[in-house]
């Protein structure tokens, strides 16, 4: 018996030590050498990400299978990821964090193997996954098998869009293939200084093409936040990126057939703001800010701008209105006068269907005066990219609420969810403009002829200033909208947050279903 008991201990012992082993990972020169560059590790982010003791590990003991270039000699406890699954704030995640530590974080067959587990695993439970990548690449030792593996990933991240929230954080290097397993995801983060993204480095972009680029340049947290729009946010720090992790995750729901977690809230809904009344200039060419019209109306101001840098002409992101998470996209009247062009119709289009999939309901406020017009829009396909927006928002079944502030001109108008896309409430301010385009640039159209036989400068003038003014006082008002019922109310502005509100709480039960089909064909 007691041989029995001491062998036990023994092999207890054993499994302690194992345990010890894999998390010491890649040993203690290479975490140290992890801090210095200002990173934490795999597990210290998993740690810092999950509620206090929640995470439970999987796979541990996992261990390459390669034996090929010496490397049966070189087997690390885990083989570069930490997989599991934990809470935050009391809700079920599963996870997956690369160690660089170990090979680099590189990529084999064995770790695609563990990330599968736990995104199969994620499908299975109806809950969200999150990926923490810092990785060299594939792992060049293993050739195919690695390659396989990122196309495993890449396929469950396919099936598993639209139906589980996947979120995707860089804090470390990935490049060539391993981008794309982030790209398909629903959102991606990356930290400053400490991460890039890129198909092609810098190295092989100098052999083949001779530009002389550096790895910040080409594939940097600024370059993607601003430039490319790859990165929905920018973080200075790991530990504010992994905060905003568990903020964004509070706004969604654990899967596509639950809604996102209603807060409780303080925040009275008929709260009246009279800055509202004054925040759009008479001018209709002076810019205002609206996301201080954003702020004013949704619960306790609080907003979570998604794609803050990228596309600024429009903004989206998720707030709460009487603790319901809602998303909002918005024209900005204070960059590029908040008209639609390619990049801004895209970064909207993504934001609607993302919304849309996981029973968000959506905000749309309006001031757009049109497309931007010219040949670089055209030629960039900005027919395509405006149609992608219309089809996002034609599509949405989700509660849709609309209100149009000041301009809302010409085909921008149709796209930006309005009552003939299926829009549920739709209203307006009183200094809202709908029309086919501004009052100047009509008359010139309709009054050619008349213009034409006007020879005189000053009477020219004097002539369109006329006419301007009588098309003003048909359009540049909402009520020939109202009265054709295409608006359904004209609101006071300070009232927007009591009637958003209770437009929302009347959509609680709505029921609208496509027409059956095994996929739509978005224009891409």
């Amino acid at each position: 018996m007691d041989t029995l008991q001491l062998t036990n201990q023994e092999r207890i012992n054993e499994l302690i030590k194992m345990r010890e082993l894999s998390k010491l990972a890649g040993g203690e020169k290479r975490i140290a050498a992890q801090h210095a560059k200002g990173k934490m590790t795999a597990r210290e982010r998993i740690e810092m990400l999950l509620d206090d003791g929640s995470f439970e590990e999987m796979d541990m003991f996992v261990t390459h299978r390669n034996t090929d270039f010496g490397m049966e000699n070189e087997k690390y406890y885990g083989d570069g990821v930490v997989t599991g699954y934990g809470t935050i704030d009391g809700r079920m995640i599963f996870v997956y964090s690369q160690d660089f530590t170990v090979f680099g974080g590189s990529l084999s067959e064995t770790m695609s193997l563990k990330i599968c587990k736990i995104m199969d695993m994620a499908m299975k439970m109806g809950a969200p996954v999150v990926g923490i990548n810092d990785s060299g690449g594939a792992r060049i030792q293993e050739g195919v098998k690695s390659l396989a593996g990122y196309s495993e990933i890449f396929e469950r991240n396919i099936l598993a869009s639209g139906v589980i929230p996947q979120l995707s954080a860089i804090f470390g290097p990935c490049a060539g293939g391993a981008v794309y397993s982030p790209a398909l995801t629903d959102f991606v983060l990356m930290s400053e200084h400490t991460s890039y993204m890129f198909v092609t480095g810098p190295k092989v972009i100098k052999a083949v093409t001779g530009e002389e680029i550096s790895t910040e340049d080409l594939g940097g947290a600024d370059v993607h936040a601003r430039k490319s729009g790859v990165t929905h946010f920018k973080a200075e720090s790991e530990e504010e990126g992994i905060m905003l992790i568990r903020k964004l995750l509070s706004y969604m729901p654990q899967n596509n057939l639950e809604e996102a977690p209603v807060y409780k809230c303080s925040d009275p809904i008929d709260r009246k703001e009279d800055i509202l009344n004054h925040i759009v200039p008479d001018s209709p060419n002076i810019p205002y800010d609206m996301k201080e019209v954003i702020h004013t109306i949704v619960d306790q101001g609080e907003f979570l701008e998604v794609h803050r840098h990228y596309a600024r002409n429009i903004i989206v992101g998720f707030a709460r209105f009487n603790g319901v998470s809602t998303g909002i996209v918005a024209n900005q009247p204070n960059y590029l006068a908040g008209v639609l062009d390619c990049d801004s119709s895209r970064k909207a289009a993504r934001f609607v269907r993302f919304c849309d999939a996981f029973n968000i309901p959506l905000l749309t406020l309006v001031d757009v005066p049109g497309f931007l017009p010219g040949s670089g829009q055209e030629y960039a396909g900005i027919i395509i990219h405006g149609a992608k927006l219309m089809f996002a928002y034609g599509e949405a079944t989700v509660p849709k609420v609309t209100v149009t502030l000041r301009k809302s001109y010409g085909g921008a108008h149709d796209v930006m969810s309005s009552k003939q896309l299926r829009g549920d409430f739709n209203y307006a301010w009183p200094s809202a403009e709908i029309a086919v385009m501004g009052a100047s640039g009509a008359i010139e159209v309709l009054e050619s002829r008349k213009l034409a036989e006007i020879t005189d400068p000053d009477e020219k003038i004097k002539y369109m200033k006329e006419k301007e003014v009588e098309y003003k006082e048909k359009f540049a008002n909402p009520f020939q909208a109202a009265a054709l019922g295409y608006i359904d109310d004209v609101i006071e502005p300070r009232n927007t947050r009591f009637r958003v509100i209770r437009a929302f709480e009347a959509c609680q039960n709505k029921k609208v279903v496509n027409p059956p089909r095994k996929h739509c064909n978005i224009p891409l």
